[in-house]
């Protein structure tokens, strides 16, 4: 696999062969711009990896850095990269869908947003697990495809819990340094490269799994296929599990167990089983299940600020040239396997209604990549504002809280 924009080098080259891997990532930025703050209060635990080495943090009174191989950038033009999957649908996608239990606003949405790609996009409830709506149930429903750079908030979550950075550590890059806010908004996969190596494959792979990756995220739902996180690190001739935390080289994630895992980063860190009810009277019936709560809340606002500078001036930007109207916090990917490109773009929203999280997942040739998707996801929510999906959504909260009040003084 060869990193587009860059390739990291450590104390052995790693990834020369430009044939030996089977992926081309795409989604990094090829201008990256200098950090700008510092952190005075950074506490670094040292701790030893599973190959009995240490990899020490070295800090100072006014910053902080990583220090651990040499890294060169280098630059890649991909225009002779030939596709031979198609980005948009060949006939309709969503016919097979059942849809009986699912909002019908939400779902319209959804598809007018999706037009003619070839694609699926999964909207989900954080507050309690249950898919308002999942267009194209067939490829929601797949084994996956590689996560791209959306596994770049799985590292992150994982370095903030282990004390490794801040959201403000300048982390020593070739020739630059970075904070995590920039490297999440433009996606850098030099940052993410230095984190997974500073981390070591177990305690990465420790995190993406306690984050429901490599496990079915529904609960009882009907066609749901397993994606695939590896027991093996990937050989260093492959990049190595650097490679693997800068846009998921040999993972495989469904658009389910990433709109499960971004819910819980939504709400605080309750990871709730996935639900989509099929009858209007299993919505009724509509109970949350929970499976497991992760410590994350003290993290979630250090993400944040990323995941709000990929909207605002990073790799989602486009979206905001469809909405702008209520605080999205995402994430792109992008990257491209045996002629098919992948376009991701997971989010949150927040409106004083209650917030929603979106999946958008696209399959083609060239023109599908992670902004695309997130242009996408910006009609989606647009579609939604001129549907007064948010007033009329706070109107029945009011209403349905009216009722609780009135009952509980009885």
């Amino acid at each position: 696999m060869r990193l587009f924009g860059a390739i990291a080098l450590g104390l052995t080259v790693i990834g020369t062969s430009i044939g030996a891997g089977r992926a081309v990532a795409l989604d990094v930025q090829h201008t990256v711009h200098h950090s700008k703050t510092t952190s005075k209060h950074l506490a670094v635990r040292h701790t030893t990896h599973s190959s009995g080495s240490i990899h020490r943090v070295h800090t100072t009174a006014s910053s902080a850095s990583l220090h651990h191989a040499v890294l060169t950038s280098r630059h890649h033009h991909y225009y002779g990269e030939r596709f031979t999957a198609s980005s948009f649908a060949k006939g309709d996608i969503f016919a097979g869908d059942v849809t009986a239990g699912e909002d019908p606003v939400v779902r319209q949405a959804a598809i007018d947003a999706l037009g003619d790609m070839n694609g699926t996009a999964v909207v989900i409830d954080p507050s309690n697990g249950r898919i308002l709506a999942m267009v194209n149930q067939k490829l929601a429903l797949s084994p996956g495809a590689e996560p791209c750079s959306t596994i770049k908030l799985s590292v992150a979550l994982a370095a903030l819990s282990e004390g490794l950075v801040t959201r403000d550590t300048p982390v020593q890059l070739a020739g630059f340094r970075m904070n995590m806010t920039d490297a999440i908004a433009k996606s850098n996969n030099l940052y993410f490269e230095e984190l997974g190596r500073e981390l070591g494959f177990e305690r990465v792979r420790h995190y993406a799994t306690q984050f429901g990756l490599g496990e079915l995220a529904g609960y009882h739902i009907q066609g749901e296929q397993l994606g695939e996180y590896p027991t093996q690190v990937l050989p260093a001739s492959e990049g190595g599990v650097g490679r693997m935390c800068s846009f998921g080289q040999g993972v495989s994630m469904t658009p389910l167990q990433l709109g499960a895992f971004v819910a819980a980063m939504a709400n605080g860190g309750t990871l709730y089983y996935l639900q989509h009810p099929t009858s209007t009277e299993e919505v009724m019936a509509f109970s949350p299940k929970v499976k497991r709560t992760l410590d994350i809340a003290r993290y979630v606002p250090d993400m944040q600020d990323g995941m709000a500078g990929a909207v605002q001036y990073g790799t989602a930007r486009r979206l905001r040239a469809n909405f702008q109207e209520l605080p999205v916090f995402g994430k792109t990917g992008t990257c491209s396997d045996k002629g098919t490109r992948f376009g991701w773009f997971v989010s949150y929203s927040e409106a004083p209604q209650g917030s929603l999280v979106t999946v958008f997942f696209l399959e083609g040739g060239r023109p599908t990549f992670g902004p695309r998707a997130a242009e996408l996801t910006g009609e989606f929510y647009k579609n939604l504002w001129d549907r007064n999906y948010f007033a009329e959504k706070g109107t029945q909260a009011h209403a349905a809280l009216q009722v609780i009040s009135t009952t509980s003084t009885r």
